[in-house]
C-alpha cells in the first residue's frame, strides 16, 4: 500500500515559493510588477497595436495578413504578393474606392488600434496636439507620437535587458573566480573592479559611443562591459562567504571538479543580491540609453526611442509640450515601476527585512 503523507506534518517550500510568498506582501511591489509585465506585452505586441499595415485584409477574394507575411519576408519564408509590394496599403485603399462598385477588389480590411507606424509621415498633420485622429499629438514630421512611444517601449526593454544579461554574465565570471579561489587571482580581478567603479561610467560610455556607428547593438555592448564591476563585486563577496560553508568542503572531499562545485554548488546559493542588482540594472540602462538619444548619440534616427522622441522635441520648444511630456512620463513609469519591483524583491530575498 502506498504509504501517505503524515497530515500533521507541514510541508516544506522552496526558496523561490517563499521569496514570492514575501513579494506578494508589499503592494506596491506587485503593483509595479503589474505595470510591468503590460509595458513588456506592449513592446512584444508592438506592430499588432501601432502600424500602417492591416491586421487582415480581404483583396481579389483572398484573405491575407500583411503583419504576419511581413515577419515572413524579412525573414526570407516569403515574398510579397505584386500588388502588395510597395507596402502602402492606405493608399492601396483610396485607389481601390475610386474605382466603380462592381471593380473593387478589397471586400474588407482590417487595421491595428493606431493606424500609424513609428515612421509614417503626414506632412498635413505637423506638431499638431493631441485630437481623436492622434491621440498624443504628431511631431514636426507628421509622425503619430503614440505609435512612437508604443514602439519605442520595445527598444528601451530591450536595451536594458540585454545589455544587463551583458554585464550580469561577465560580473558572474569575474566576481566568481575572484571569491572561490582567492590569492593573485583575487588581487588581480579585485583591482581591475576598483578601476572600473572609479571611472565615470556615463563619460566612458559617451566617448565610446562617439567614435562608433549609432547601433542600438552597439549602445547595447557598451552599456553591458562598462557595468558589470557592480555585479562582479557582489558574487565576489557573497562567494567569499559560501566557498567555507560545510557543503561546499564536504565537495571538494567527495572529489568534484573545480567546475562542478563553482557552478552547481557556489554559485547557485550565490545569486540572490545578482537578481536585485539586475532588475535595478534595467532601469539604468533605460536612463542611459535615453540620455544618449538625447544627446544625439544613442540610437539612429530612424528608430523610435523615448530619448531620441526628446531630443527632437527640444528642438521643437516652447511649442508641442506633447512631445516632450509623454516621451518624459514613459520613461518616469518605467523607471518607477522596475524600481519598485527591485525593491520588493530586495525586501523578499532579505530576512532581516521579512521579519520586520
Amino acid at each position: 500500500m502506498p504509504v501517505k503523507d503524515n497530515p500533521g506534518k507541514p510541508k516544506r517550500s522552496s526558496y523561490f515559493a517563499l521569496v514570492w510568498k514575501q513579494f506578494r506582501r508589499n503592494k506596491m511591489a506587485m503593483f509595479g510588477l503589474g505595470v510591468l509585465i503590460l509595458l513588456i506585452l506592449l513592446a512584444l505586441m508592438a506592430d499588432f497595436i501601432a502600424n500602417d499595415r492591416p491586421l487582415a485584409i480581404k483583396y481579389d477574394g483572398k484573405v491575407n495578413f500583411p503583419i504576419i507575411r511581413g515577419y515572413l519576408v524579412d525573414l526570407g519564408l516569403s515574398h510579397w504578393p505584386a500588388e502588395f509590394r510597395n507596402k502602402k496599403f492606405k493608399k492601396l485603399v483610396e485607389m481601390d474606392e475610386l474605382k466603380p462598385p462592381d471593380e473593387r477588389k478589397i471586400d474588407w480590411i482590417l487595421f491595428p488600434l493606431i493606424p500609424f507606424s513609428p515612421n509614417d509621415y503626414d506632412l498635413d498633420y505637423v506638431i499638431t496636439p493631441p485630437s481623436w485622429q492622434h491621440w498624443l499629438g504628431t511631431d514636426d514630421t507628421g509622425r503619430d507620437l503614440l505609435a512612437r512611444l508604443i514602439h519605442g517601449t520595445r527598444i528601451s526593454l530591450s536595451i536594458g535587458v540585454v545589455a544587463v544579461s551583458i554585464y550580469i554574465t561577465i560580473g558572474i565570471i569575474l566576481g566568481s573566480l575572484a571569491g572561490y579561489f582567492g590569492g593573485w587571482v583575487d588581487i588581480l580581478i579585485s583591482r581591475l573592479i576598483e578601476v572600473m567603479i572609479c571611472l565615470p561610467v556615463l563619460f566612458v560610455i559617451i566617448a565610446i559611443v562617439a567614435y562608433l556607428p549609432q547601433s542600438i547593438y552597439n549602445i547595447m555592448f557598451v552599456i553591458g562591459v562598462t557595468g558589470w564591476a557592480g555585479v562582479a563585486r557582489l558574487v565576489r563577496g557573497e562567494f567569499l562567504r559560501v566557498r567555507n560553508i560545510d557543503y561546499v568542503s564536504a565537495a571538494r572531499a567527495l572529489g568534484f571538479t573545480t567546475p562542478r562545485i563553482i557552478f552547481r554548488h557556489v554559485l547557485p546559493n550565490a545569486l540572490a543580491p545578482v537578481y536585485v542588482s539586475a532588475t535595478f540594472g534595467v532601469a539604468v540602462a533605460i536612463l542611459v540609453e535615453s540620455s544618449l538619444s538625447f544627446l544625439g548619440l544613442g540610437v539612429p534616427p530612424n528608430v523610435a526611442s523615448w530619448g531620441s522622441i526628446l531630443a527632437k522635441a527640444r528642438e521643437l520648444l516652447p511649442s508641442g509640450w506633447w512631445i516632450t511630456t509623454f516621451p518624459g512620463l514613459a520613461i518616469f513609469i518605467t523607471v518607477t515601476t522596475i524600481n519598485l519591483v527591485g525593491e520588493g524583491l530586495r525586501d523578499a530575498m532579505d530576512p532581516r527585512l521579512a521579519r520586520r
